[in-house]
């Protein structure tokens, strides 16, 4: 299981051209907005400024996602975050969104919706946050012995 990622960013909402811009970064890693630039103009029906990538850039800079730094003459880009713990931070934003609207009843209702692949699904969920938890108290035992 992945861990659960350590930075988070200010804002977890992207729109769609930051999210493109961010999933170059994760593709090509850390580089200039001139590369990020490039890479999208390789679409020819793309008409996008440079100006504007270097304001998303900082949008994203502010939002806590990425930050900047000095590589010669020209700043180079870096995510803060991969996109697996991306992954992880939204679908618990999510997750956390849906617990806070709903009650057990409307769990339950819900659940009898879902096809078997989806609560097959959920039941191995279910099994892992079991196995976590017995592995947590087992290892305060542990410790608690010593």
């Amino acid at each position: 299981m992945s861990p659960f990622p350590t930075h988070r960013p200010k804002r977890l909402s992207l729109g769609p051209l930051e999210a493109e811009i961010l999933n170059i970064l994760w593709e090509v890693g850390t580089t200039s907005a001139t590369v990020i630039h490039n890479q999208i103009l390789e679409d020819i029906d793309r008409d996008l400024t440079y100006s504007s990538v270097a304001t998303v850039l900082r949008r994203l800079e502010s939002k806590g996602w990425i930050a900047k730094r000095r590589i010669g003459r020209a700043y180079h880009w870096e995510p803060l975050l991969s996109s697996d713990s991306a992954k992880i931070l939204k679908s618990h934003e999510h997750l956390q969104q849906f617990l806070a609207a709903s009650n057990p009843d409307i769990v339950a209702a819900f659940a009898d919706t879902l096809d078997q692949a989806s609560l097959d699904q959920l039941e191995a969920i279910t099994q892992r946050i079991q196995a976590a938890r017995q592995a947590e108290a087992n290892h305060q035992r542990g410790q608690q012995q010593t």
